[in-house]
């Protein structure tokens, strides 16, 4: 409801004032001045919204709801982006209509990818590509560089809200993207392009004018010194899916992981290459993550972990070297710092590994994140394969996750790991115990104790038990 403005008018010479006075300035009569309400003013409609000539009086049509059971099914229709990564990611397609938030540290590839995403669709759609951070010029500067041409692609140099949504009405692309979200504006606000009312109002206006033509956004969204897209949140809420491009500056591969998704699975990861003439795709990212692995190098272990539905078999390294200093340092890459903290304590409290007065380090290779419980096994025998200075046998994977009183635990996916396991040539794996699956031709070792596991894994390293 609109809040009523009011003014006061003095009665004897009509002299208007923002508050009360006691005295007219104009002609100084006492106690003159009475309360006026003002009309209110209908609010001017948003950016993006079509004005109704139907008055708030007039009789609507009542909504009629329905039972699910006799919703229509429709068939799901998809538009194919010309990247299987991507294509992954999104669930199987582009969804007509839909929205799509692409974050990621500066110089991560977002807008790289975005264009030759732009190209490979404009050969069958008309696609629209709006730089509100760079002009017309060098968007086609780096398409020459990428080598990315498509005859239905049409680029927009602009960063008011308002003709980017007249271009939308006019043009009706199948697919538009915007590059970035925090450096287009809408004039009618006083704050600064970026800000959250500023980020959240265009947002929401592209998002209808989407929903209403049917046109597939892709929005580029910048990220906080935390790492978390700007605004804050508001932009995840308004949106039906949500990617995040990731990389190391010092690697080449990059990944694309879904957070968000309405139309398919969560955490879902793309993997992608950078190379002199954009992203190419990687087919095949566990040949990526074990390319420079050496047969004979102790204190490395492989594991399978599991993005979503994708298996990565990984490898991992760790050192365990005595300290010099009062405590010692315990340094992870790639493996989340809490399990790996207890990962340790179990390993010299149930096994007996004195660890208390050594460096520890442990690192994935290639620089992947494994956050999932089903790589503590991996890390158990690392470190202990580190500590005896033993080799674990190249041809094995481990899998399980380790408990605060030396278990191993059953995991999820075991099935889809030792099939990616064994496509790979691995042909070995230990396992938690209980798993009555297939093989795929691999040697299983079922295990129920961190102790059994390293017996198995490093042969005469670890004394057996009573």
């Amino acid at each position: 409801m609109a809040k009523l403005k009011t003014h006061f008018t003095c009665s004897t010479c009509g002299a208007d004032s923002p508050k009360w006075l006691g005295k007219c300035p104009e002609c100084g009569a006492w106690n003159s001045f009475t309360e006026q309400v003002a009309e209110p003013v209908s609010a001017a409609p948003r950016p993006g919204q079509r004005t109704s000539k139907t008055t708030i009086h007039a009789p609507a049509q009542p909504l009629q709801s329905i039972p699910l059971s006799l919703v229509e099914e429709t068939a799901e229709f998809r538009l194919p982006s010309g990247y299987a990564e991507l294509d992954r990611v999104l669930g199987g397609g582009i969804v007509p209509g839909s929205l799509v938030l692409i974050g990621g540290d500066p110089g991560i590839g977002k807008s790289t990818l975005l264009l030759q995403t732009a190209q490979l669709l404009s050969q069958r759609h008309r696609v629209l590509y709006v730089s509100a951070e760079e002009s017309a010029r060098q968007i086609k500067l780096r398409a020459d560089r990428l080598l990315s041409e498509g005859s239905s692609l049409y680029l927009l140099a602009e960063t008011d809200l308002e003709q980017v949504l007249l271009e939308l009405e006019h043009l009706r692309p199948q697919v538009a993207m915007i590059d970035s979200i925090q450096a287009v504006y809408f004039g009618s606000l006083s704050s600064a392009p970026g800000s959250v009312s500023q980020v959240r109002e265009c947002t929401a206006a592209l998002m209808r004018v989407a929903k209403r033509e049917n046109i597939t956004l892709f929005l580029v969204g910048h990220v906080t010194k935390e790492g978390t897209l700007a605004g804050p949140r508001v932009l995840e809420h308004l949106v039906d899916t949500v990617l995040y491009f990731e990389g190391e500056q010092f690697q080449s591969h990059r990944l694309l992981r879904s957070v968000k998704n309405r139309f398919g699975a969560t955490q879902e990861v793309g993997v992608f290459e950078m190379a002199d003439r954009g992203l190419i795709e990687v087919e095949n990212p566990s040949e990526l993550f074990l390319s420079s692995r050496e047969d004979s190098n102790p204190g490395t272990a492989a594991i399978v972990a599991c993005e979503g539905t994708r298996p990565l078999v990984v490898e991992l390294q760790a050192l365990v070297s005595p300290t010099s200093y009062g405590s010692p340092r315990r340094t992870c890459t790639g493996i989340e710092s809490n399990r790996f903290l207890q990962i340790l304590a179990v390993l010299e409290k149930r096994v007996g590994i004195p660890l208390s007065k050594l460096d520890a380090y442990v690192a994935s290779a290639g620089g992947l994140n494994v956050a999932e419980p089903a790589a503590d096994l991996g890390v158990a025998v690392a470190i202990a394969a580190s500590f005896r200075d033993r080799v674990v046998d190249p041809n094995t994977v481990l899998i399980g996750e380790v408990g605060l009183g030396g278990q191993v635990r059953a995991v999820s996916q075991v099935e889809l790991r030792l099939k990616e396991a064994a496509k790979l040539g691995f042909t070995r794996a230990v396992l938690p115990k209980g798993y009555g699956g297939p093989s795929f031709g691999m040697q299983l070792t079922p295990v129920t104790k961190l102790l059994e596991a390293l017996i198995v894994a490093l042969p005469g390293a670890v004394a057996a038990p009573d």
